[in-house]
């Protein structure tokens, strides 16, 4: 026999003989609420180094483990380890927002002539839905499992004047793992009345690990964005679409966090104490997933794309961690220590007319799809 054939069967045998990870999906109870319902936990996992596990509370990410350069784990997200913190103090760890996520102005829209209110949670303004938005509530899982790509659905059903919003609003989000390292999040929804809607996932990320002394200042991040959308005091867009060339802003080039998050003399700094703002992806809704954001960690090595068919990115620098939170193993957040990064429709649409439209009407389906992909830089050292 030649001797590549001898070497291609050597190799064959090789392959055949090396276990390979299976992926997995289980659900058990993460803790009970004080009304008796049970709020479950699903783990899943690709096999391949990504687990995630998600709770029905908020429909929210609990966890995401993933290796370093050196194949060491760790969870790169923020939250908590029981149930009770969720409850005290959310935050929005890891949660889905909705039914319309960001900011209302005076929580107030006008639909085919009529005007809404919803509940004020965030000063003068509405935030994440209200009081009791899509991160307050249990979510139903409606399906599980998948051997080639563990997936959990949940779906929750928003009934008509639900926070004040018109319209039964049926939502659902699937979380799922790939074989190439990636999450995806898929949200949809469906109405019998003409409504709003604006669906996104508020995991605080650290890819040096949560909890970590460097905190998430000094990753390196890209948001291919030429604009973004300035804010008032109260954190509402002006309705302006400003330049980000020559400002703190400007995250076209792989830039560190931390370089210019204290820029005091802009007053767009000033206003989020930091960065709370959403960047212009797209001046429309794209058909096609485009490039959000890139966020690299250089110490442990992992990077994470993410992409989207939304037009804006709400990119919070964690800017209002207090220390006051004591989150998974009692580590205590503060300033600084994750960025969240929300593919969404802009801010406060409704209320003006130059950001499009996140209305949605019977026969009609809203669709906003995530996906991160995970990898790393650098050898092993």
């Amino acid at each position: 026999m030649p001797e590549f054939l001898i070497a291609a069967a050597a190799v064959m045998s090789l392959l055949l003989a090396t276990p390979v990870s299976a992926s997995s999906i289980s659900t058990s109870t993460f803790g009970t609420l004080p009304d008796g319902r049970d709020i479950k936990i699903i783990a899943l996992d690709n096999g391949r180094g990504l687990k995630l596990s998600v709770i029905t509370l908020g429909a929210a990410v609990q966890s995401l483990l993933t290796p370093d350069r050196n194949g060491h784990e760790a969870d790169v997200v923020l939250g908590y380890d029981h149930l009770q913190g969720y409850l005290d103090k959310s935050a929005f760890f890891g949660a889905t927002v909705g039914r319309v996520a960001n900011r209302i102005a005076a929580g107030r829209f006008t639909l085919n002539g009529r005007t809404y209110q919803v509940p004020l949670n965030n000063g003068p303004n509405a935030l994440h839905g209200g009081t009791s938005g899509f991160d307050k509530v249990v979510w139903s899982v409606v399906s599980s499992g998948g051997r080639e790509r563990p997936t959990v659905t949940l779906r929750y059903v928003s009934r008509d004047g639900d926070m004040g919003f018109p319209g039964t609003l049926t939502a659902t989000v699937s979380y799922s793992l790939d074989d190439h390292n990636q999450l995806h999040i898929d949200y949809a929804a469906t109405t019998d009345a003409p409504t709003i809607v604006n669906l996104s996932n508020h995991t605080y990320w650290n890819l040096g690990g949560e909890g970590s002394p460097a905190g998430a200042l000094n990753e390196v991040l890209t948001i291919p964005a030429d604009a973004f959308t300035p804010i008032d005091s109260t954190a509402i867009p002006t309705g302006q679409f400003e330049s980000v060339n020559g400002t703190p802003f400007d995250f076209r080039k792989p830039t560190a966090i931390g370089l210019r998050v204290r820029e005091g003399r802009n007053p767009q700094i000033r206003y989020g104490r930091g960065y709370d703002h959403n960047w212009v992806i797209s001046r429309t809704r794209p058909k096609a997933l485009q490039l959000m954001a890139r966020l690299a960690d250089t110490r442990s090595g992992r990077v994470m794309e993410l992409r989207s068919n939304q037009p804006g990115l709400q990119f919070y620098s964690g800017n209002f961690l207090d220390g006051t939170i004591a989150g998974k193993g009692g580590h205590i957040y503060r300033e600084g220590d994750a960025v969240v990064l929300e593919p969404q429709a802009f801010p406060d649409t409704p209320n003006h007319s130059s950001f499009g439209s996140i209305r949605l009407d019977p026969g009609q389906i809203y669709e906003n799809h995530l996906v991160y992909r995970f990898t790393t830089i650098g050898g092993r050292r």
